[in-house]
C-alpha cells in the first residue's frame, strides 16, 4: 500500500515565503498572471485570451483538489519583505498529465517581480521538497527552448538536457527542451543560497 504523501507545507528561503495556495490567492494572481508574456510559454491547455475568472477556476477545479488528493503541491510566492503581496506561483506535480509526458515542476513570476532571482530561489526550495520530503528519485521539466530565463534556471539548478522535441504551448508549437534531474545530481550540485 502506498503511503500518504504530505500536504503542502509553508517553505522558506532567505528572501521568500512559499505559502500553500488558497482560493483567496486567485484575486492577487489574476492581474499578475493574465499577460501574454507570462502565459505564452505555458502548456497549451492554458486558455488565451485568459478569462477574467481563470485563476479562480483553475485553483478551485484543478489545483486545490489535486493538493487535497496529495498528488500536487502548489504555493503562492511572496517576499518576506512584503508577505501580503503574491508575486508568483510554483507547483510540483507527481502524476504525468498524459502518457509519456512528464512535467513535474512549473512556476511563474509576475512581470514587476522578474529579474530578481525569485524564480530560482523558489525552484530550489520546491526541488528540495520534491527530493528530500516527497522522496522522488527524479524530476522532469519540459520548457520552451525560446524561454531563455527558464532555461537558465534549469542550468543553474544542475538539470541535464535530455532531448528537444516539438510541443504545444499557448503561443503554438515550439521546440521544447526536456530537462531532467536525479536526486543524486541534486544533492551533489544543489545551488546554495
Amino acid at each position: 500500500m502506498e503511503r500518504a504523501r504530505p500536504k503542502t507545507p509553508t517553505l522558506e528561503t532567505p528572501r521568500l515565503l512559499l505559502l500553500p495556495l488558497t482560493l483567496e490567492d486567485a484575486e492577487q494572481a489574476q492581474p499578475l498572471f493574465a499577460h501574454w508574456e507570462i502565459v505564452r510559454h505555458l502548456a497549451s491547455q492554458v486558455p488565451w485570451p485568459f478569462p477574467p475568472d481563470g485563476c479562480h477556476t483553475f485553483y478551485r477545479d484543478t489545483a486545490l483538489p489535486a493538493m487535497a488528493r496529495g498528488d500536487q503541491w502548489h504555493w503562492s510566492i511572496r517576499t518576506k519583505a512584503n508577505p501580503q503581496q503574491m508575486i508568483g506561483s510554483i507547483a510540483l506535480v507527481a502524476q504525468p498529465q498524459t502518457p509519456g509526458h512528464r512535467n513535474n515542476r512549473g512556476f511563474w513570476i509576475g512581470q514587476p517581480y522578474q529579474r530578481h532571482g525569485y524564480a530560482t530561489e523558489a525552484a530550489v526550495a520546491a526541488t528540495d521538497f520534491w527530493f528530500d520530503v516527497l522522496g522522488f528519485p527524479d524530476l522532469t521539466v519540459p520548457k520552451a527552448h525560446a524561454n531563455e530565463p527558464s532555461r537558465r534556471i534549469s542550468q543553474t539548478t544542475g538539470m541535464t538536457l535530455l532531448r528537444t522535441q516539438i510541443q504545444q504551448f499557448v503561443c503554438g508549437p515550439l521546440p521544447t527542451d526536456i530537462w531532467h534531474l536525479t536526486a543524486d545530481q541534486w544533492h551533489q550540485h544543489r545551488p546554495r543560497p
